[in-house]
């Protein structure tokens, strides 16, 4: 198996979860549009049908993510780091046990993130471990975060006191409401889920949040 080399970082703009619970072709066609508007990164949540074959799906999706130079992420299933060439990172809802012997079994370097929910512990333990970006869930009610806890800002202005590492903010984040979120503290981007894939024009969406976000769509 032909391993890739990690070229990709993390620094910020749009991160976008995909739901493989969605009808395949559909949930492609919204993401080719998405990635189109110009995302960071792409994570595929661990929310698997069934019947699904995995392996192919992470090609299918990496197929798009590649073409637009953007890293792409498993939720949670380090071990498919092993078994993928095209996945680039892990995102973990959590601490992890064994974080050390986990890079030792993948055997090449990879990106990583976790979701911080308002744990400052989790933050410590991600400056500590060196990890590429944390995510704070949920900035806002949202029914894509499922068990979230709302965030308090001022945890989220704590953790730049702890560490440097790119930080995102998610659940129930807008075009409309970063803006508002911006006026109380500093991040450096947004993760979000049905925001995107909802949208009628995904593309478009993305530049919203872009906008929201100052940022500019590179031209390829």
């Amino acid at each position: 198996m032909e391993i890739m080399e990690l070229t990709y970082k993390i620094t910020g703009g749009v991160y976008l979860v995909v739901n493989p619970a969605m009808e395949k072709n559909l949930l492609l066609q919204k993401l080719s549009a998405a990635l189109k508007g110009g995302l960071a990164a792409v994570q595929i949540w661990n929310n698997w049908p069934d019947d699904a074959d995995k392996l192919s799906w992470i090609e299918a999706v990496a197929g798009l993510t590649r073409f637009y130079k953007v890293p792409l992420l498993i939720n949670q299933e380090w071990e498919l780091l092993k078994l993928s060439p095209y996945l680039n990172g892990v995102h973990f809802d959590g601490t992890p046990a064994g974080f050390d012997a986990i890079r030792q079994a993948v055997g090449r370097p990879f990106l990583a993130g976790i979701t911080c929910s308002g744990n400052l512990d989790h933050v410590n333990w991600a400056h500590h471990n060196q990890l590429d970006y944390i995510s704070f869930c949920s900035m806002f009610p949202s029914p894509s975060a499922g068990s979230c806890d709302i965030v308090m800002p001022a945890t989220v202005t704590q953790a730049q006191a702890i560490t440097q590492i790119p930080i995102f903010v998610s659940g129930g984040i807008t075009p409309e409401n970063i803006l508002s979120l911006k006026q109380e503290i500093s991040f450096d981007g947004v993760a979000a889920i049905s925001g995107i894939l909802s949208a009628d024009d995904p593309e478009q969406k993305v530049k919203q949040y872009k906008d929201a976000l100052c940022i500019t769509t590179p031209i390829l």
